[in-house]
């Protein structure tokens, strides 16, 4: 089993940033991780993943350029740094496990965490 805790999450302006992190724990974290984002009345959509060894990093075209996915195995924890953010990040982010096939589809992931926050005002 594994437990996936985020916090980062917050109230910013338009064009601030935040760093999410996302810390496992309960098994071997030689996974892909990824993390996803949903919007009030919308759908989860994929917004970034990363493997074991960080050398296969996709992004939804949304947010290349701004956000950054990364990890430390060391902590068993992954990151969203997430810069010049807009009102349309506005959503609960989530980060996922295991992915069973590509990791831009989130129903194929085993593992969920609860979710932090991201709101930015205009």
């Amino acid at each position: 089993q594994v437990q996936l805790v985020e916090s980062g999450g917050g109230l910013v302006q338009a064009g601030a940033s935040l760093r999410l992190s996302c810390a496992a724990s309960g098994r071997t974290f030689n996974y892909v991780m990824g993390w996803f984002c949903q919007a009030p009345g919308k759908e989860r959509e994929f917004v970034a993943a990363i493997n074991w060894s960080r050398t296969i990093t996709p992004y939804a075209d949304s947010v290349k350029g701004r956000f950054t996915i990364s990890r430390d195995n060391a902590k068993n924890t992954v990151y969203l740094q997430m810069n010049s953010l807009e009102p349309q990040n506005t959503a609960v982010y989530y980060c996922a496990s295991e992915p069973s096939v590509t990791p831009r589809i989130g129903a194929t992931y085993r593992y969920w965490g609860q979710g932090t926050q991201v709101t930015v005002s205009s």
